[in-house]
């Protein structure tokens, strides 16, 4: 069995002043205090949180990770050579978007199991309500061969839910990942297509539902969404906007391909907040600017796939 795992790192920035992203609130004389020692405690809380996921089911680290605000190859690099994933087989695949914070998606592969054949950034025209142009992060995909299967996976992080004007921005995107996934059937109808991300929206959105209804998708994250369950905390309620979309051909048992066993929430009790108000939330890296020294602000998902024996 092989686990395939998304993961909205939060703010995973460097500590070195780039001119062309806005990542001030992250530097050692800003506000917030941006260390080299918190960065490298944050890496090192990431990798074992990372290769933590799906161990209980496979018996080792995932062998795909998608990822949500990382900030550019050099965190990326940084985060493989940390403790707990330099002895892992890992490469990266990641492109610099326009996004105005500057944070991007990328994926994280085992070389031993996902051998890449393409990948490439899809970029998504928003406007503010005064016409100007509203960046976001890209849409990234990525396509190659899982253990000599053809799979395809599409990393998304849409626009912030807390903003309002944003809604009708996430159908927009939604909208564009459609375009992605019927750029790939039109080559194969039957392509093997899993996408991943943030959605900044619950399975019963608008926007999800018209990306899994449009596609005839199947998220198996829509049963997980508890009273006392989520991946995202806010204002003590939880929410689920971290999300897997697969191809229904997951779901067929055919002989020599990876079939869908499960969907999860990571949230392993190492990941909590231990103790106050905020007990069995994400243990996050700041509550605001206040330096808490955590992992994320948002748990890891993941999905299980075991290979159909003949």
């Amino acid at each position: 069995m092989k686990a395939i795992a998304f993961f909205n790192v939060e703010n995973l920035f460097d500590t070195d002043n780039d001119p062309y992203t806005n990542d001030d609130d992250f530097l050692p004389t800003s506000e917030k205090r941006w260390t080299d020692k918190r960065y490298h405690n944050k890496l090192f809380k990431l990798g074992l949180a990372i290769s933590s996921i799906g161990k209980e089911e496979t018996l080792s680290h995932p062998a795909i990770i998608g990822l949500a605000e990382v900030e550019n190859d050099t965190v990326l690099q940084d985060l493989l050579a940390s403790e707990h994933l330099k002895e892992l087989p890992y490469d990266f695949v990641h492109f610099n978007s326009a996004d105005e914070r500057g944070i991007d998606v990328a994926l994280i592969y085992d070389t031993t199991v996902f051998t890449l054949t393409n990948a490439e950034p899809f970029s998504v025209n928003l406007y503010n309500e005064d016409g100007t142009a509203d960046y976001t992060r890209d849409i990234l995909l990525v396509s190659g061969l899982f253990d000599d299967e053809p799979i395809h996976f599409i990393v998304n992080h849409w626009p912030s839910k807390h903003d309002p004007e944003n809604k009708p921005k996430r159908l927009i995107v939604s909208q564009k990942v459609t375009e992605i996934i019927q750029l790939l059937k039109a080559d194969k109808p039957n392509a093997k297509i899993i996408t991943m991300g943030d959605f900044n929206d619950a399975s019963d959105s608008v926007s999800v539902q018209d990306l899994v209804n449009s596609n005839h998708l199947f998220n198996p994250m829509e049963t997980l969404k508890s009273l006392d369950r989520g991946s995202v905390n806010y204002k003590d309620g939880w929410d689920l906007f971290d999300q897997f979309m697969i191809t229904h051909n997951f779901l067929d048992r055919k002989v020599g391909t990876y079939n869908y066993v499960k969907g999860d929430i990571f949230d392993a009790d190492f990941l909590k907040q231990y103790k106050g108000f905020y007990a069995g939330q994400p243990f996050r890296t700041y509550a605001g600017k206040k330096y808490k020294g955590g992992y994320s602000d948002h748990f890891p998902v993941y999905l299980i796939l075991r290979k159909v024996a003949g």
